[in-house]
């Protein structure tokens, strides 16, 4: 069996493009559509098709596609093993992450730990709550930043109490009253951010009885950020995304404080990787990574 091929098939799935994929895998584009080209061979199958918007799976690649999830999942832990076995301080971390954890947490995490663990490499995946829960369950990350509450049925290690801030531009008549009236949140055009089918901002407006006037969405904090100093509404963010930002804005804490909790989930430690508990336990023994 040569996993390459397998790897190369959900790679190219994933990214829907041979050339992505490719540069994910540190292979030429060529060698991909030979390994597929070989692989729909040995099967008799076809599990692509090819044209000029990209790549597309094919029904028979849909439904062989889990199986061939599993099958490198299985190699994964095999070589896990394999790896503590030997005591091996090496391997890939895939990690779950979002905007903020990306931009103001994880460069000085991967910095400080590669200073410990240099054979230690880390893949991050970008997406939203539902996204990261989603590839955890999948085995297509091996943990997540997320927030906290997670599902009952994965382990969660808490890091971190982020305060929701309101931001309005620097001209608003309320930019200098101390909190920012909750009430008032129905009535400011708002620029809402979109993070998964549930999350922390819409839970204010349920829990009190808000219906926000909802102008825009946008799914990229910064974007909203740069909305909101235009003067097009005003918004809610955790105050981790409002770290050295250069907007001009004014940030304000709610009459009625609201926060997020942040920690690092994954399906359990028990089956995780070396390489994922050593990361795990530096996470837990160092409070000077978190900003």
């Amino acid at each position: 069996m040569n996993i390459q091929k397998y790897e190369a098939f959900l790679k190219t799935v994933e990214y829907g493009s041979l050339t992505k994929a490719a540069q994910a895998l540190g292979y030429t584009q060529s060698a991909i559509s030979h390994m597929l080209n070989a692989l729909e061979g040995e099967w008799g199958v076809t599990l692509l098709t090819r044209d000029r918007s990209g790549v597309c799976i094919t029904s028979d690649g849909l439904q062989l596609l889990p199986l061939v999830q599993n099958v490198c999942n299985a190699n994964r832990e095999l070589m896990n093993e394999i790896g503590e076995l030997h005591g091996l301080e090496s391997g890939v971390i895939r990690i779950g992450t979002f905007t903020s954890v990306s931009v103001h947490w994880l460069p000085n995490m991967i910095k400080t730990f590669h200073s410990e663990y240099p054979n230690i490499d880390f893949q991050l995946l970008h997406g939203d709550y539902t996204e990261i829960e989603s590839w955890i369950m999948e085995g297509r990350a091996d943990c997540g930043f997320l927030r906290l509450p997670a599902r009952s049925d994965l382990e969660s290690i808490f890091l971190e109490q982020d305060r929701l801030m309101v931001i309005l531009p620097e001209n608003h008549p309320l930019a200098d009253c101390e909190y920012f009236p909750i009430n008032k949140l129905s009535e400011e055009p708002f620029i809402l951010l979109e993070e998964g089918t549930e999350n922390e901002i819409t839970e204010i407006f349920e829990e009190n009885h808000i219906r926000p006037n909802v102008r825009f969405t946008a799914r990229d904090d910064y974007a909203i950020i740069s909305m909101v100093e235009s003067g097009l509404g005003i918004s809610i963010l955790p105050e981790l995304v409002l770290h050295r930002t250069p907007y001009k804005i004014i940030k304000k804490e709610l009459d009625t404080p609201a926060y997020r909790k942040l920690g690092i989930v994954l399906k359990g430690t028990r089956h995780a990787s070396p390489a994922v508990k050593r990361f795990l336990d530096y996470l837990h023994n160092r409070d000077d990574i978190l900003l």
